[in-house]
């Protein structure tokens, strides 16, 4: 049984929740990770963390090919407005196969970096 439960977690790792100080560190040092951003167009056009890539999770049918064409061997750390639609986003694409996504806990409302 042991066996089994740590090859179903190596398959099917869940997202990480990160506060902002931890989320920010990683992704900057992370040479080989992307930022997603599933806001909708209005939200973005607000302003959006620098590098990131808008994935809007609200059109269900392009969010999904867009996460199944995403290498599984990166890392992507997620954000929306709060923390909803990431954490959401970040099940999903486990769910495909991306075993390393980490949601920014607050979304950009609880960001105090720049935006772009």
């Amino acid at each position: 049984m042991g066996w089994f439960l740590i090859k179903f977690d190596l398959y099917f790792k869940k997202m990480t929740d990160l506060n902002q100080t931890d989320w920010a560190a990683r992704s900057a040092e992370d040479s080989d990770g992307l930022i997603i951003d599933v806001r909708t167009d209005m939200e973005v056009e607000e302003g959006k963390i620098p590098g990131a890539i808008q994935c809007n999770i609200q059109y269900s049918s392009q969010f999904m090919d867009q996460i199944k064409a995403m290498d599984p061997d990166k890392n992507y750390y997620v954000y929306c407005r709060s923390g909803g639609r990431s954490a959401q986003a970040c099940m999903l694409m486990n769910a495909v196969g991306l075993k390393n996504t980490y949601n920014l806990l607050g979304g950009i409302s609880a960001w105090s970096g720049a935006l772009e």
